[in-house]
């Protein structure tokens, strides 16, 4: 009786780990190890670059949020004198209502 090896079968895929296994050199090890490291200069090159968009961006929204800041004390400043000059109308209006 003869068996079909099948996609499956855990030997099979244990076969070929070996065959890329001993087909390795150790050139070839080498060869991975400099892709590897080629890989991750250019991942930091991309991160070091993305950083420095970051903080860019970082230091542009602190700018407007100090813009906005600034309009915000703006318009407190302008609601104090708006409420001051009611007040002072309300005042005269009340001294004619009493007179």
């Amino acid at each position: 009786m003869v068996f079909m090896k099948t996609l499956f079968d855990d030997n099979q895929h244990g076969e070929q780990l070996n065959t890329i296994k001993k087909e390795s050199t150790p050139l070839d090890k080498f060869k991975t190890l400099e892709d590897k490291i080629a890989a991750t200069i250019e991942r930091v090159k991309s991160l070091k670059e993305e950083k420095i968009l970051m903080e860019r961006r970082i230091k542009e929204l602190e700018r407007l949020l100090d813009e906005k800041n600034q309009e915000v004390e703006q318009m407190r400043s302008e609601k104090n004198v708006v409420r001051s000059q009611i007040e002072t109308l309300l005042d005269e209006l009340e001294t004619l209502h009493t007179e």
